[in-house]
């Protein structure tokens, strides 16, 4: 069983918002789809689903083209942002409605309703109202809506985006469970590279309507195609600097350079990028072969056990992720400090050409 979506594009109101894609789901995986607010994750998801037709290409589901066909005829559920519950039904009514609909048999009805309640951890709450519930059991009661059928491609729209942190945190730990358990196809919108990562399974990366890279979240995470998707599966996004290559050295500026090893040896002289998460940057060297810059501090944001440090490094906007809380006197300069096996570095279209931990670092 496989979704495949073969040169799908489409336009709305005359604006392209997914250009030509080719993209295939294999049963029984998770998918995500990570990229920030209107890169084309929702339509493409409505494309999958069948509420939108493409305008190019075809959508094939189990070996058949299903591109024209109604999202009632199709073995789907999606499940959104908003808590889509009956309010004046139970939990299990909501929980049966759709089989209902289909005009499933009762006992056929209960048996389906219980075992999806069980996985969803709902039982105790079947003769309740979803009004009486917090809010990540009206989202598990959402779900178990979706999973009930039995639909073999279940797509979440930023199911978690409503959350308060504790119900998000548990949701994204059950929600694996959830997927191993139904055997379905998942698919999962989401603007937050963290939860990707939680998350595993498969990553694409969306950016203007464009997948610029698909495949396991781990490998698409640690070796990005190009800088486009190192940005988008960064938060806050990679920091970026321009450098060169002479003879067999990569020179940083402020009179640094490092040896051009391992990948990098073959590459010819001339203009690259290096690119590096904030998670990476430090005010405190920490090795001694670290490269060393001079960055103007702009703002800090302390979250608790960290601090974000928005730099300006001649002209360019860095952000540092550093451990701790940190008082630092704004609008100075200060020394900031990236270990070389952090690097990555692209060509001038954008292409990966080193990931991040090769032998660059002496």
């Amino acid at each position: 069983m496989s979704l495949v979506l073969d040169n799908v594009s489409k336009k709305v109101g005359g604006q392209i918002h997914i250009h030509p894609t080719d993209l295939t789901l294999e049963n029984g995986t998770m998918n995500v789809l990570l990229g920030p607010t209107l890169a084309g994750k929702t339509t493409l998801m409505r494309l999958m689903a069948g509420l939108d037709v493409p305008d190019t290409g075809r959508i094939l589901w189990q070996g058949d083209d299903v591109t024209g066909q109604r999202v009632q005829d199709r073995g789907v559920a999606m499940v959104y942002q908003q808590f889509i519950n009956y309010p004046s039904m139970s939990v299990y009514d909501n929980i049966a409605s759709p089989l209902r609909l289909l005009g499933k048999p009762s006992d056929e009805i209960d048996r389906a309703v219980q075992e999806t309640a069980a996985m969803l951890q709902l039982t105790p709450m079947l003769q309740r109202k979803p009004l009486e519930l917090s809010g990540g059991q009206q989202q598990r009661c959402a779900l178990a809506r979706a999973l009930v059928k039995g639909a073999g491609l279940v797509l979440l729209d930023e199911p978690l985006a409503n959350l308060d942190y504790k119900l998000r945190e548990e949701l994204r730990i059950e929600i694996p469970r959830i997927f191993e358990e139904s055997g379905a196809i998942f698919v999962y919108a989401t603007t937050e590279p963290e939860e990707a990562l939680l998350l595993g399974g498969n990553t694409a990366t969306l950016w203007e309507g464009r997948v610029t890279q698909f495949g396991p979240t781990a490998e698409v995470y640690r070796k990005p195609a190009d800088a486009t998707t190192a940005r988008v599966f960064s938060d806050p996004p990679m920091n970026f600097l321009q450098i060169s290559k002479t003879g067999g050295k990569l020179m940083f500026g402020e009179g640094q350079s490092l040896p051009a090893r391992g990948p990098l040896a073959n590459l010819p002289d001339g203009r690259f990028t290096a690119g590096f998460r904030p998670n990476h940057l430090e005010i405190i060297q920490h090795t001694d072969n670290a490269l060393s810059f001079q960055a103007t501090l702009r703002v800090t944001e302390i979250t608790g056990s960290e601090t974000f440090v928005h730099l300006d490094h001649a002209g360019t906007r860095w952000v540092g992720l550093i451990h701790g809380v940190h008082n630092l006197e704004l609008d100075r300069d200060i020394a900031v400090y990236l270990d070389p096996s952090h690097i990555y570095i692209f060509d001038e279209d954008g292409t990966l050409k080193a990931p991040a931990s090769y032998a660059m670092a002496a």
